[in-house]
C-alpha cells in the first residue's frame, strides 16, 4: 500500500506545534512525529501591537528546526497556518515572509473563522455527537474559536479574541492573582460573550474543547481524580471541576502553580486566564460537561491535506464506534466470525441479566466492543495473548470511547481467559470500586460466552437465561452435539459465577 508523509504546522500566539503524519492510499493517518515550541509570540502584544524581536527569534529557531525534520523525513506536502498573534501584530507579515523562506513552504494567515473551520473538522472527526447539540471551542493563546452544532450539522462559526495569553497580559499582572483583576477579566469575557451572542440564548449539552489551556485542564482533572489512563483525549471534564481548579489556583501563586499536578510548568503563567475563559463559557452556555479532543486545529490542517492530495477515502459519512472497532480488529487480523458470533452470545446473556442485576445500557457497548476486539492479543502471540489483548486495546486510538471506557474495555478483553482479577493485578486495583464490578461482570460474560464457541465454529446459534434464586440456567439452542461447548463454558465460567453471586446450569434444545 502506497503511503505519503504529509506536515501540518500550526503558529499560533503561544506555541508552534509541528506534526508529522504518514498517510495511506485509503486516506487513513498516523502519527508519526509531533513537537512542540513555546514561542509566545503574542507576549506583550496587547500592549505594543507589535510581536517581539525576542519572540520573533525563538519562532526562527522553530522554524529552522522544524525545516530540518519534514525535510529529513521525507514529507510529501506541508499545511502550514499562522494565526491570531499574526494576524492582529502590525509586523505579522514581515514575520511570516521570512519565516516561509526558512520553512521553504508557504505559511497562509489564517481568519478567525477559517481556524474555528478546522476545529470543527478535527472534532467531527473524533467524536460521536448524533442527536445532541453542543458547541466545539478551541481556547488558543490569542483567540478563542466558537462552533455551535447539532449531530453532525455545523450551525455558527465565531472567533473572539479571549486567548489565553492576551487576556493574561491584559488583566493579570498581580501575582497571586488580584480579586479585582479576576472580576474584571470576568467581565470582560461576560460582556464579549453578550456582544457576540447579542438576542441569542443558546445552550448546549456539552462542549468539544481543544488547544494547550483544554489539554491542560484535562491532565489536571485526571490527576485530581487519580486515574490511570493512557491519554486524556476523549476524556470528560465537569463543570464542577472546572470551577474547583480555578478556586485552587487563584491563591496560589506562580510558583505554586507550578507544582500543580497535571500542569506543563511553561503553562502555570496563562493557566488561570484560560481556566477563566472556560468557565465562563460553560456559564454562558449552561454547558455541565467539556470533551476533551488533543488533536484541534492540526489534526484538521491533516485532514485537509489528505483532501488536497485526493487520499481522503470513503463517503464523507460520520465514522461510528462500531467501525472503529471493526477496523481496529482487521488491524490485528482477528477472527471476525469467532468475534462476531462471542459478541452475539455475550450480548444476549446481557440482555436477559441487565434488568435482574441493574446493568447499566451503556455497558453494552463495552461489553461488545471487548468482545470483538477479545483476541486481537493473538496479533503479537497466542501465549498471554489475554495480556497482549489488554495493552493493544488499552494504547488504541478507538473513536467513540473515552479514556475510562478504552480501560474498561481493556480489562474486560484481559479476564476473556486464565486467571480472574487479583489483589496483584495493579491496573486492575486501580480501578474504582463500580468500575471493578463492571469489568468482573462483563468479563465473566464474555469469558463464558468465549467458552460457548470452542471450535470456533458457531455451532451454539443462541442462548437464554432463566434467573431463579441463586442459580441461572442457560439454555443452549444447537443442531449438532455442543458437548465440547459445554465443556468450554463450565471452565470458564468462574468468574461469571463470582460476579453475580450465582451459579450456572447449561441446558440444551
Amino acid at each position: 500500500m502506497k503511503k505519503s508523509r504529509i506536515a501540518a504546522i500550526d503558529i499560533g500566539t503561544n506555541s508552534i506545534r509541528c506534526i508529522i503524519a504518514e498517510v495511506s492510499s485509503e486516506g487513513a493517518f498516523k502519527i508519526m512525529d509531533d513537537e512542540k515550541a513555546t514561542v509566545r509570540l503574542g507576549e506583550k502584544l496587547a500592549m505594543t501591537g507589535v510581536i517581539s524581536a525576542e519572540a520573533s527569534a525563538r519562532a526562527l529557531e522553530a522554524i529552522r528546526r522544524f525545516h530540518k525534520l519534514i525535510t529529513g523525513m521525507n514529507v510529501a506536502a506541508v499545511e502550514a497556518v499562522a494565526t491570531s498573534a499574526v494576524r492582529t501584530a502590525a509586523n505579522g507579515k514581515e514575520l511570516i515572509a521570512i519565516l516561509s523562506k526558512e520553512l521553504g513552504h508557504e505559511i497562509r494567515v489564517i481568519s478567525g473563522e477559517e481556524e474555528a473551520e478546522l476545529t470543527s473538522t478535527s472534532a467531527l472527526a473524533n467524536f460521536d455527537m448524533y442527536g445532541k447539540r453542543y458547541a466545539m471551542v478551541d481556547i488558543g493563546g490569542g483567540s478563542v474559536e466558537i462552533v455551535t452544532a447539532y449531530g453532525n450539522h455545523v450551525e455558527e462559526c465565531y472567533s473572539l479574541d479571549l486567548g489565553a495569553v492576551v487576556m493574561t497580559d491584559r488583566f493579570l499582572v498581580s501575582d497571586p492573582i488580584d480579586e479585582g483583576e479576576l472580576r474584571k477579566l470576568q467581565r470582560h469575557i461576560r460582556d464579549s460573550l453578550k456582544r457576540t451572542f447579542t438576542g441569542k440564548k443558546i445552550s448546549v449539552d456539552s462542549f468539544i474543547g481543544s488547544g494547550g489551556t483544554l489539554t491542560a485542564i484535562g491532565c489536571m482533572a485526571m490527576q485530581m481524580r487519580k486515574d490511570n489512563y493512557v491519554s486524556i483525549h476523549g476524556s470528560e471534564v465537569l463543570h464542577a471541576e472546572v470551577v474547583h481548579l480555578l478556586a485552587m489556583m487563584i491563591h496560589k501563586d506562580l510558583k505554586g502553580r507550578r507544582t500543580i499536578p497535571g500542569l506543563n510548568q511553561d503553562r502555570a503563567d496563562i493557566i488561570v486566564a484560560g481556566v477563566v475563559v472556560i468557565d465562563e463559557l460553560m456559564r454562558f452556555f449552561e454547558a455541565n460537561r467539556v470533551l476533551v479532543n488533543e488533536r484541534g486545529i492540526r489534526e484538521g490542517l491533516l485532514i485537509r491535506a489528505t483532501k488536497r492530495l485526493g487520499l481522503a477515502a470513503g463517503s464523507g459519512a460520520p465514522p461510528t464506534w462500531k467501525d472503529a472497532i471493526k477496523d481496529f480488529a482487521r488491524s490485528c487480523h482477528v477472527d471476525e466470525l469467532h468475534a462476531t458470533h462471542v459478541a452475539g452470545l455475550a450480548l444476549s446473556i446481557f440482555n436477559a441479566l441487565e434488568l435482574p442485576f441493574g446493568m447499566k445500557p451503556e455497558e453494552k457497548k463495552l461489553l461488545e466492543a471487548a468482545a470483538i476486539l477479545h483476541d486481537s492479543g493473538y496479533f503479537i502471540s497466542y501465549g498471554s495473548h489475554h495480556k497482549h489483548s489488554y495493552h493493544l486495546i488499552r494504547h488504541a486510538e478507538l473513536f467513540g470511547f473515552t479514556p475510562r471506557e478504552r480501560e474498561l474495555i481493556a480489562q474486560i478483553a484481559r479476564y476473556h481467559r486464565k486467571s480472574l482479577p487479583k489483589r496483584k493485578h495493579d491496573a486492575f486495583q486501580s480501578l474504582k470500586e463500580k468500575d471493578q464490578v463492571t469489568v468482573a461482570r462483563l468479563g465473566g460474560i464474555l469469558r463464558l460466552a468465549d467458552g460457548l464457541d470452542r471450535r470456533r465454529n458457531g455451532l451454539v446459534q443462541s442462548v437464554s437465561c432463566l434467573f431463579g434464586g441463586t442459580t441461572i440456567t442457560i439454555s443452549l439452542t444447537a443442531t449438532e452435539d455442543v458437548s465440547v461447548e459445554v465443556f468450554g463454558a463450565n471452565a470458564k465460567k468462574d468468574l461469571f459465577e463470582k460476579a453475580f453471586g450465582s451459579s450456572v446450569v447449561f441446558v440444551t434444545s
